[in-house]
């Protein structure tokens, strides 16, 4: 293969970090969760999987399937700082690194002697530095590495051309491709396209007529793996973001606002810690009709302070002023940058 493209995945990543510090919890079934009457679950171990418990599910009915697993509140700065760990081996490992999210990165390893054998020995590093484990798909373009990755899971290692990853998967779901969501997936079954296999065999003249013909055409390549993008190492995080679920509604702006606050606190401490601001401040509010409504507005300079960010997500807030009760509250800066960068930014200006 000309190209050769890895995609490293994280194995179950928060609950195997939470393991680290609670190694007595191994071999039982653990799941990451809130435990709000509304909260989700974040990740489950594969202990927890064979109960039916899986990512995104609502806590409530977790605990139903799995009465007696251990769950765990989510420690994000913890995760945060185990993926540091583990994607400053991932970037020595290769020139061109692509990190997607916390647990997840493409590599590129086009023109790498015995590429097979580098990956190989970056799952045992990661393995032996961090005690964490790791699947890996390798292939000619990040379509077929990141369906390979998640192939063998937990700790596997696939190698697959284009031709072979669309023979392997031919009798899966079309979802299984990345780009394919629920609701195109459920045109293609009404469509008699269940399958990748029934999918790639599909005339793209078809493909045309029923999803127009951008979309057609490129739900054909899916399902054919065929794929020439190509690892980016511009940073991938361009926004940063703080929300809550209640457990009951809030109707009032006077039990809003000290929310808001506090997720400003927590949204800014994490930015000031990172080195980061941003110039678009964001909110996001859901309603008890589960409409979710969000306002930003845009500054001539970016910020990264409570104090600063605090007043505009505020009157962003009192602007919007919620109709009705709310469910979900959140804030968001976007456009981030480092503090440094903004700095030589304004002094290039005031020049």
């Amino acid at each position: 293969m000309d190209r050769s493209i890895a995609h490293l995945d994280m194995d179950a990543f928060y609950v195997s970090v939470e393991l680290r510090r609670r190694p007595e919890l191994r071999g039982r079934p653990v799941i990451v969760a809130g435990d709000g009457p509304r909260s989700v679950v974040t990740t489950a171990s594969y202990e927890a999987r064979k109960f039916g418990v899986g990512s995104a599910i609502p806590s409530s009915r977790a605990r139903r399937l799995c009465p007696d697993g251990v769950y765990l509140r989510p420690d994000f700065p913890y995760y945060r700082q185990a993926s540091a760990e583990v994607m400053e081996l991932v970037r020595s490992a290769a020139d061109a690194v692509e990190v997607i999210g916390l647990d997840e990165a493409y590599l590129d390893l086009s023109g790498m002697p015995a590429p097979h054998a580098q990956m190989r020995r970056l799952a045992s590093t990661i393995q032996q530095r961090t005690g964490l484990g790791c699947s890996i798909g390798i292939g000619p373009s990040k379509l077929v590495a990141k369906v390979a990755s998640d192939a063998e899971k937990p700790r596997g290692f696939v190698v697959l051309t284009a031709e072979q990853a669309a023979a392997r998967f031919a009798s899966e779901r079309c979802g299984l491709v990345p780009g394919i969501g629920p609701k195109t997936a459920e045109r293609l079954r009404a469509a008699g396209l269940a399958t990748l296999g029934e999918l790639a065999a599909t005339p793209t003249e078809r493909l045309r007529s029923i999803f127009g013909p951008r979309l057609g055409e490129e739900l054909g390549r899916r399902a054919r793996f065929q794929d020439d993008s190509r690892v980016s190492q511009q940073r991938k995080v361009v926004s940063e973001s703080r929300e809550t679920t209640f457990d009951s509604d809030l109707a009032t702006m006077a039990e809003l606002e000290p929310v808001l606050r506090t997720l400003v606190a927590q949204l800014c401490a994490g930015l000031e810690r990172q080195q980061r601001c941003g110039r678009t401040i964001q909110i996001k509010v859901r309603l008890d009709d589960f409409s979710t409504h969000t306002r930003a507005r845009t500054l001539a300079e970016p910020i990264g302070s409570a104090d600063r960010v605090g007043p505009v997500a505020l009157e962003l807030l009192r602007q919007f002023a919620p109709p009705r009760p709310v469910r979900l509250l959140g804030v968001r800066v976007a456009g981030l940058q480092f503090t440094g960068d903004a700095v030589g930014a304004q002094l290039t200006l005031a020049l």
